[in-house]
């Protein structure tokens, strides 16, 4: 039987860490799924009769009206199911999800790093819940689906129609987030990004907040906070190498910008995020 590890309610719908086992019944889709893989097993699935095979590298589409059933034939599997709000869905993909029929082509597709990262960084968050704040996960959730258009549904639509009454429409913008992404960093200079995507800087303020709803720099502190949770909690770096790596000119300041933003200090959030089976690595004069 599944067992829900982790349950999220908000106006993106519903978002469930679930653990499965083999030998599910068949559950009906009622609204679009999307399923990701993040720990154990890959899980063979029966969707509307025709098995699939779901790994850690490929995302599960499934659309409403559809059956999927879990048949794993050893172990357990921890997975994301995110049963999107529609009326959600289509207030920022509306050429997407208004389209007749499933927006989906049900069944798997490979996924692009950026989307692993995102469910690597939101299975981080969703365990350590007492410090997510909804603000924080609904951001997570909106850069999932925007990779999710970009990565996977581009592959079968033109950009112009794909867009066509987003507020992501602006390719400037899009152009924008992709750099943020590709290396949060605080130092980031607004007025050369604004130029590097042909915007003045007051024309680039306007658009950036009509199409996310934040500043420039509001956005891109919750890409920092993404980044050094990411960082700290998969063992890759000193807490000293994270802040500087975000652009930090002193600990201190990353210390008290984590702090403000997440409610605890980086290293208590490591220790907190550490497998009952592995010892956290404290640092000398880490916060």
């Amino acid at each position: 039987m599944a067992r829900a590890i982790r349950i999220f309610d908000g106006s993106f719908g519903r978002l469930q860490l679930v653990e499965t086992a083999a030998g599910e019944a068949p559950q009906p889709i009622v609204a679009p799924q999307i399923v990701i893989l993040q720990e154990g097993a890959d899980l063979d699935v029966v969707v509307d009769g025709a098995p699939l095979r779901l790994t850690r590298d490929d995302l599960l589409f499934l659309n409403p009206g559809a059956t999927s059933q879990a048949m794993l034939p050893h172990g357990h599997a921890q997975l994301f199911v995110f049963q999107a709000n529609a009326d959600w869905l289509r207030s920022r993909f509306p050429a997407v999800f208004d389209a007749a029929g499933g927006p989906f082509a049900t069944g798997c597709e490979s996924i692009n790093l950026r989307i692993r990262q995102l469910a690597d960084t939101l299975a981080i968050e969703v365990l350590n819940d007492q410090f997510l704040s909804h603000e924080r996960l609904e951001f997570m959730l909106q850069e999932l689906m925007l990779s999710i258009v970009e990565g996977c549904l581009a592959r079968r639509a033109s950009g112009v129609r794909l867009w066509r009454g987003s507020p992501f429409a602006d390719n400037r913008i899009r152009k924008a987030l992709a750099l943020l992404r590709a290396h949060p960093n605080k130092e980031v200079n607004m007025n050369e990004l604004a130029s590097r995507v042909g915007l003045s800087r007051s024309r680039f303020y306007d658009l950036f907040q009509l199409s996310t709803g934040r500043s420039p720099r509001a956005y891109l502190d919750l890409l920092c906070i993404a980044s050094a949770i990411s960082k700290l909690c998969s063992g890759s770096g000193r807490i000293a190498d994270v802040s500087a790596e975000l652009g930090f000119s002193a600990q201190s300041n990353f210390t008290r910008f984590f702090q403000q933003q997440v409610g605890i200090p980086p290293s208590e959030y490591r220790r907190a995020s550490v497998k009952p089976n592995t010892e956290p690595q404290d640092e000398p004069g880490a916060d």
